[in-house]
């Protein structure tokens, strides 16, 4: 007997080779055939590389590029690099050195590790977001924005570490202090270039509702959009021709509004607050600028605030009510002032109850009371409300608003929590933001023939110490001409976050050398747009939420046929190590995908992805695990090691033959990866007891079994004395009739309680059934001497007899 093929790592390196030199996986545009675009999220390259959960993703989706490849239609499936970003920044500055430079290594480490997995990526299509050939369409982008009044400069709030004299992402920022030094930052306001996605809230929103995306996503984007119906009310400052305006989706309980509350930072406070009460709001702004936005508004926290000696006139009731500044509220989020109403809004209650401020019940319960410990946010019926008693809450809504309109205190409004996309940071590693500043002409974009705008090719640089992006202190590059009136002026510094390459990479794939747009206009009808996309579930709202706003963008400018980029979305679970905890270099429980490719090779590790669980859950690392796919598919192996019979297979093989195409195929459609391994090992070990197996059923075993394990099934292929690739056979069908079980089991109950089993034929007709019954030796028993009074039979199912 032949033994089983030990080198797994060189059986992969043969057939990758091959599959390449034959150009397998390169696909052209062919209007002959139906496209199909199957989309991973691609990698940030990181200097750690892989680690064995981080190929669970582009497993599942090669399975389903091979599968639908082979039932026929044309796949489009590519990789590349998202590779700005943070860390490699980080590192360049501690090492010296340019962030291209280990930018390439570990980009080069990255796609050494993933072809070992022998995925059908088009490899002719590969893009990196930090290539010039690449970010020149980035830069492009930005330009139609700014063109189009969509990019825009801003002076806002960033955290600031006073030690390390930079400016710090909110994912270096660690309870308040740098994440490098642990000093505490501050909040300085500096510019910023900001895009206006807050135009695009309502088309965001309404579009969700024709994708095919998991519910729990939508649902986090409609949240972060977070559309409201209220009103903007106005109440004059007393002694004073000023007036603050609010936001608020409870008009119905303005009666009860006994003060307001101010953001800090509020310009009104520096107007009109005396200069004693101001000396004590400075303050109080000192101690809030070292506090992020999310720390600010936890509802957790506990209050603080100050009074400021203002009084503002409820428009209402007419009364007079004290005006306070707190961190609670955001100068940026809606009109960085509120209407407080203790009596029915916790966080105002708890700010009430501190400040001894009045608590003003306009909404009862329909029925009963509630406990006045908490304030009543529910619907109930209006009272001390003038007019509006007696109404339902949300009647009142509707009510007030047409009162505060018909009287000029106010109006309609729908606002967004979405805000507008801070697009600049004070980074080196990241696409230049093609502006320049001159004296003269203002603010002025780099021509589309001077892109890229490169960075500029130095050793390394340093931090600028101002908050500044480290470019500021790279004069030769900073100093330019305008290209407006050729008089000296100086480039935008700041850089593109690392969002930018990833907002639009999916098109370029389809056209990845074109010197002359994004893309052509065949590839983008052909192509376009991404079919199914596959990704994890934390880039839930920023980078889809970031996308979709650029494809919108590009549609409405005529660069692309479609409203929205991915039209179906799933999303992964998790890969935890075996003790439970995320995988991390910091707890030393990675698990590096080099050593279990090289002990098991690439199908074993790619099959055990799919195995551990379904796809979109968590699932632990086990290695007793991986070693059961290991066996399972020395078994299958084994099956080769005799000619297989030329005889047609007898009715019981056939049988389960279509049983396992049809449980495969229904469940890589979707995408319950797991139960089709499962399948296929109960048809394996089937046919494993057999004493001579039909060629046919090897050969449908090959077929089924090669999206998942490509390079084994391959070998085995070849070794039937094919010369064809597995990749493009045709996928096996199954006739439905051929799965049917030729018996099937039927409870059968008396007065309903289990008395016997039947196995009969599917389908079987009443009569038939109950003549089975009563030729049961059990049921004979059961019913000796009873007068059956009634049959009840659920066909196929259960049989329940009533004497």
């Amino acid at each position: 007997m032949r033994k089983e093929y030990t080198d797994w790592p060189e059986m992969d390196r043969k057939w990758q080779a091959e599959w390449e030199k034959a150009g397998l996986f390169h696909k052209q545009i062919d209007p002959q055939k139906q496209k199909l675009y199957i989309l991973d999220m691609f990698p940030y390259p990181s200097a750690n590389g892989l680690h064995v959960g981080h190929p669970e993703g582009y497993t599942a989706s090669d399975i389903l590029s091979r599968y639908y490849t082979m039932k026929g239609w044309h796949v489009l499936h590519p990789m590349g690099w998202d590779a700005f970003g943070l860390p490699t920044e980080n590192y360049a500055l501690k090492m010296k050195i340019h962030p291209q430079t280990a930018t390439d290594e570990n980009v080069e480490n990255f796609r050494r590790q993933i072809k070992r997995f022998g995925f059908s990526y088009d490899w002719t299509r590969e893009v990196n977001t930090t290539d010039p050939d690449y970010y020149k369409w980035t830069q492009w982008i930005f330009l139609k924005l700014f063109e189009n009044d969509l990019a825009y400069e801003a002076k806002i709030p960033i955290n600031w570490c006073p030690d390390c004299k930079t400016g710090l992402a909110n994912e270096e920022v660690s309870d308040g202090t740098c994440e490098r030094c642990g000093a505490v930052i501050e909040r300085r306001n500096m510019r910023q270039w900001m895009l206006r996605i807050t135009k695009y809230a309502e088309r965001l929103l309404s579009g969700l509702d024709d994708l095919d995306w998991p519910e729990k996503i939508k649902a986090m984007q409609r949240n972060w959009i977070g559309k409201s119906l209220g009103a903007l009310i106005n109440f004059p400052i007393v002694g004073s021709d000023k007036k603050v305006q609010v936001f608020t989706t409870r008009p119905d309980t303005l009666f009860g509004a006994t003060y307001m509350v101010l953001a800090p930072e509020h310009p009104l406070l520096d107007e009109l607050v005396s200069a004693q009460d101001m000396d004590k709001i400075r303050q109080y702004r000192d101690i809030v600028k070292a506090k992020s936005d999310l720390e600010r508004t936890s509802l957790s926290k506990d209050k603080t605030g100050l009074a400021t000696g203002l009084f503002a006139v409820n428009p209402a009731t007419k009364e007079q009510i004290p005006i306070y500044v707190s961190d609670y509220v955001l100068l940026h989020y809606g009109t960085g002032a509120v209407m407080a109403v203790a009596a029915h809004d916790q966080r105002d209650y708890e700010f009430a109850t501190l400040f001894h401020l009045p608590i003003y019940t306009v909404i009862e319960p329909f029925q009963g009371t509630w406990t006045e410990d908490r304030a009543f946010e529910d619907e109930g019926r209006m009272i001390h409300s003038a007019q509006f008693n007696g109404l339902k809450s949300s009647e009142a809504i509707i009510k007030i608003i047409e009162w505060l309109e018909e009287n000029h205190l106010g109006e309609r409004s729908i606002q967004y929590k979405l805000r507008d996309w801070v697009f600049s940071r004070q980074r080196f590693w990241g696409e230049p933001i093609p502006i320049v500043h001159c004296e003269h002409c203002g603010i002025v974009p780099v021509p589309y023939d001077q892109l890229p705008l490169t960075l500029p090719d130095v050793p390394f640089y340093e931090t600028s110490g101002t908050g500044e992006s480290p470019l500021a202190t790279i004069h030769d590059w900073v100093n330019t001409l305008c290209p407006k009136c050729g008089g000296p002026a100086k480039r935008e510094t700041n850089t593109m976050p690392q969002w930018a390459g990833s907002c639009w990479y999916y098109i370029r794939y389809i056209d990845p050398h074109n010197q002359e747009r994004l893309a052509s206009e065949e590839a983008i009808r052909y192509w376009l747009p991404v079919d199914l996309y596959i990704g994890g579930a934390e880039h839930a709202v920023l980078h889809l939420m970031y996308a979709r706003f650029w494809h919108k963008f590009l549609y409405d400018i005529g660069v692309v046929n479609h409203e929205e980029p991915f039209l179906r979305l799933r999303n992964q679970g998790m890969v935890l190590a075996a003790d439970g905890k995320k995988m991390s270099k910091s707890l030393g429980n990675v698990i590096n995908p080099d050593e279990v490719l090289d002990q098991y090779g690439a199908d074993v590790v790619r099959m055990y992805e799919m195995f551990m669980g379904p796809f979109d859950q968590e699932s632990l690392w086990s290695t007793q695990g991986i070693e059961g796919v290991h066996r399972f598919l020395g078994k299958v192996e084994a099956l080769f090691e005799q000619p297989g019979s030329s005889n047609q297979p007898n009715a019981e093989a056939l049988k389960k033959m279509h049983q396992a195409i049809k449980k495969v195929t229904l469940d890589v459609e979707s995408m319950n990866f797991n139960t089709a391994i499962s399948a296929m090992m109960i048809w394996v070990n089937y046919l494993q007891k057999m004493t001579s197996i039909p060629v046919t059923c090897l050969e449908t075993l090959l077929r089924i079994l090669s999206p998942f394990a490509p390079h084994l099934t391959e070998e085995l292929w070849h070794r039937l004395g094919h010369r064809s690739y597995l990749y493009y056979e045709t996928w096996p069908t199954f006739e439905e009739a051929l799965t049917k079980e030729e018996l099937i089991e039927i409870p059968v109950q008396i007065n309903g309680k289990l008395r016997d089993k039947i196995f009969v034929a599917p389908g079987l007709e009443e009569e038939a059934i109950k003549k089975a019954v009563l030729e049961s030796e059990k049921a004979q028993q059961c019913l000796e001497n009873a007068t059956i009074k009634k049959w009840i039979i659920i066909p196929d199912r259960t049989i329940n007899i009533v004497i």
